[in-house]
């Protein structure tokens, strides 16, 4: 059962209608995910969600096919079942087949190298704490990613890391 309550534009805090209404008009539903609606009941909450998804969108390197994979890989690493379902289906909306998001979801070979090296490499970050060993960071700089882009990387395990953690922490109830 969930902690936090759930909103709707109309009775969320003041301060969380506006980002909330952002996300209803770019939800195909027309309604928020479970997770927004209960994130509205903090602004500041809503608000640090909202300002790591709009960095990534903004300033990260990476497409957003490659986003997605991250996303997933990070998601998967964490384990929170609500947000592996959240990132398979970005995965999904960006390019990936149902096969390819099953094999980053399980840190299989897709048929894209180079992004397995970077999404295992945020996997096993989001497994450890951040951590990751020497052999899997030379690998991603081996498939061809540079420092910044592993730079870049993080920041995808820092939002999924975000939402995961929320999730557990409000033990929201799924919609997806």
């Amino acid at each position: 059962m969930s902690r936090i309550p759930t909103h709707t534009l109309a009775d969320a805090p003041a301060a969380s209608q506006p980002l909330l209404q952002k996300i209803v008009e770019a939800t195909p539903g027309g309604r928020p995910a479970n997770l927004h609606a209960q994130m509205a009941h903090s602004p500041a909450v809503l608000t640090a969600y909202t300002s790591l998804r709009a960095a990534l969108t903004k300033h990260a390197s990476f497409d957003p096919k490659v986003g997605a994979a991250l996303t997933l890989a990070a998601a998967s690493g964490v384990g929170n079942d609500y947000m592996i379902r959240i990132a398979s289906r970005i995965a999904g909306m960006n390019g990936w087949t149902e096969q390819q998001i099953a094999a980053l979801a399980t840190d299989s070979p897709t048929t894209d190298a180079k992004t397995d090296a970077l999404a295992s490499l945020v996997r096993e970050a989001a497994t450890n704490a951040g951590n990751v060993s020497d052999a899997a960071w030379e690998t991603a700089r081996q498939a061809g990613w540079s420092v910044g882009q592993l730079a870049d990387a993080f920041a995808y395990l820092g939002a999924t890391i975000f939402t995961a953690t929320f999730l557990n922490f409000a033990q929201t109830d799924p919609d997806l």
